[in-house]
This record gives structure tokens, C-alpha cells and sequence, in this order.
């Protein structure tokens, strides 16, 4: 039986991702880091078939006991300070988690079991204000905020680990992936649960910011799959993650409120404080290297993943115990999502 460590198994990626290694027949260890109230919401429905190790990213002798309990085949390093507008008042805090915490599992990983293959979840936000479209492996980066930046350290610190140590390390260039699971403080949940809230009169308006920013959206279901089918490569090598496809965010408002019979224009407001100091205007990936030669592809749509989100938050609203940072567990009756774990070959 193959052996997984997930670091972030407790997010949106890392509870698909241990799901999708338990359908493989994986044993499956995460990294959780111990707070004072644990989030186990995403993976709770999973919680007696995988085995959780605490371990901080900021702490390299936790990392090493980590991957000296779980003796993984395979690690996939997913956690990070992963949102983007807190980078900017805790850049600090994004630097030690999201850059340096990646050098401490790099080096965890190569002290340890240098014999694994170890993924890395590097971002579309690397490439920032972009300089060519659309962005592919090769695209030089230009990123706009510190989480940006933190990316890009990390990305080229797994390259610089592959070919110093000869390592089996790769990274996953992933563009937005959104799901039922996202943080309602990302715009794709922050839109489709307050479209819920509206629908059932629990809320009036919806505050947002720059309503032209374009971005290359997919399910998170998918990803995964893609993370995984990396580490099953002859050659440690990097890829975009993506649909190939654009939309707005102004889209995406209009999508979400539709499906429930409102128009976006009617409760939106524009607020400048939800504006980012640096805005990334454009992204559109590349996945013609994934398709090619791991066999990948999108199987859900925007406009199907943007109505799954809203389903799923119009029945989280309806609840009596509803609490707005609760996601939903993973679907298995909703054909489009069913359909996005057809088996990988």
C-alpha cells in the first residue's frame, strides 16, 4: 500500500486530494497545524480512514518527525498563508509560511526520505502582471503581491532542489480552483454565498471590488487529480494547471445571481476598500504540457462549478445551525462532480 503525506489536509485541495488517494488505495497521513479550535469541517466525513500528525511549517523539527512517522512514497505540500489580500498586512507572516516554510519542508523531505517525490503547489499569482498571454511553464513571473512573491521563492526552491539534490520534486502551477470547500473569504465563495444570503432575504447587498479582473477558473476537484498524476511521471517536472478559459468577475456575478432568478446590478456595490493595492488584471492558463503528457483535463465547467457552489450555499444558508465558515462535504450524488472522479488512468 502506497504511503501520503498532505501538508493543509485540513483546506479545500487537501481534503480532495486525501479523498481522491483513499479512492487509490493510499494510506494517507496530514499535517495539520494545532490551534486552539481545529477546523476539521472538510474532512471530517474522512477523518477514521486517514491519520492526522501535527507539524507547523515554521518548524523544521516537526516536519522531520512528520515524514519520519508517515515514511510517505509520496508528499504533497499544499499548505501555505494561501490568501492573497492578507499578504499585504502580514507580509511577514506570508513570507515565513508561504516561502521560508517551504525551504523547511524541502529540507525535511531531503534529510529524511530523500527516496519520495515530493509536490509543491505553486500559483498562477506567480505570474502577476503577466507578460504574455496565455501564461504557460515558460512565461517569465511578475508577481504583484507578497503572496505572490512567496510563491515565486518557493517555486524556484524546488527546482533548486531537484537538480542540487537530485530530487524527484516538482510543482503544480495551478490557476483559481474553487469548489463547495473554498474559504468564504475568496471572491468565488464570497459571491455565491452572499447570492444565497440574498435569495433567502438574510442579506441585502454584496460589497465588492474591481469587477473586470479576469481569471482562469476550475473545480478544485479536478486539480487534484492533476497533483497526483505528476508524481506518477518518469521526470520530476513542472506544469500549468488550468482550463484555458477567461471570465471576469463581473461574469461571475452574473452567473451566480441568475441561477437564482436575481440581477447582480440590484444588489452589488462597488467598495474600494475591497480593491487591491496591485492589481493582477489578467490570467489565462496553458495546460497544453498537462494534457500532452500526464493526460489531463477540466472536466467541470464555469458555469456548472459556479451553480454547484451556489446549490451547495443555499442549502448551508437554509440550516439552523448554519455557520458561514462551515463547507460542505464532497457531493458524490451531484453528477458533475461525480462525473470529475471518473478514474484517472
Amino acid at each position: 500500500m502506497k504511503r501520503a503525506l498532505i501538508t493543509g489536509i485540513t483546506g479545500q485541495d487537501g481534503s480532495y486530494l486525501a479523498e481522491f488517494l483513499l479512492h487509490k488505495g493510499y494510506r494517507v497521513f496530514g499535517v495539520r497545524r494545532r490551534t486552539s479550535t481545529p477546523n476539521y469541517t472538510n474532512i471530517e466525513h474522512i477523518a477514521d480512514k486517514i491519520e492526522i500528525i501535527d507539524g507547523d511549517l515554521s518548524d523544521l523539527s516537526s516536519l522531520i518527525r512528520a515524514i519520519q512517522i508517515a515514511d510517505p512514497d509520496e508528499i504533497y505540500n499544499l499548505a501555505a498563508q494561501s490568501y492573497v489580500e492578507t499578504s499585504w498586512p502580514q507580509p511577514l507572516l506570508t513570507s515565513e509560511l508561504t516561502a521560508v516554510g517551504v525551504t523547511n519542508m524541502l529540507e525535511a523531505f531531503r534529510l529524511v526520505k530523500p527516496s519520495a517525490r515530493f509536490y509543491q503547489a505553486s500559483s498562477s499569482e506567480m505570474f502577476g502582471k503577466v507578460l504574455e498571454t496565455p501564461q504557460k511553464e515558460s512565461t517569465p513571473f511578475y508577481p504583484r503581491s507578497p503572496y505572490g512573491v512567496a510563491k515565486v521563492y518557493a517555486h524556484w526552491m524546488t527546482v533548486n532542489y531537484r537538480e542540487s539534490f537530485n530530487l524527484f520534486a516538482c510543482s503544480g502551477i495551478l490557476f483559481n480552483h474553487e469548489s463547495p470547500r473554498r474559504g468564504i473569504e475568496f471572491v468565488t465563495r464570497k459571491v455565491t454565498n452572499a447570492v444565497a444570503r440574498i435569495k433567502l432575504g438574510l442579506q441585502s447587498e454584496l460589497r465588492m471590488g474591481n469587477l473586470e479582473a479576469l481569471r482562469d477558473w476550475g473545480f478544485a476537484g479536478d486539480y487534484v487529480q492533476a497533483m497526483w498524476l505528476m508524481l506518477q511521471q518518469d521526470t520530476a517536472s513542472d506544469y500549468v494547471i488550468a482550463t484555458g478559459e477567461t471570465h471576469s468577475v463581473r461574469e461571475l456575478l452574473e452567473v451566480a445571481f441568475s441561477y437564482v432568478g436575481l440581477d447582480y446590478k440590484d444588489y452589488v456595490v462597488n467598495d474600494e476598500k475591497y480593491h487591491r493595492p496591485a492589481e493582477v488584471d489578467l490570467l489565462l492558463g496553458d495546460a497544453s504540457k498537462a494534457k500532452q503528457q500526464l493526460g489531463w483535463e477540466c472536466k467541470v465547467g464555469f458555469v456548472q462549478l459556479i451553480q454547484m457552489m451556489v446549490d451547495s450555499d443555499l442549502k448551508l444558508n437554509q440550516m439552523d445551525s448554519f455557520n458561514p465558515y462551515k463547507l460542505q462535504g464532497y457531493d458524490f450524488s451531484n453528477p458533475l462532480v461525480a462525473a470529475s472522479w471518473s478514474e484517472v488512468v
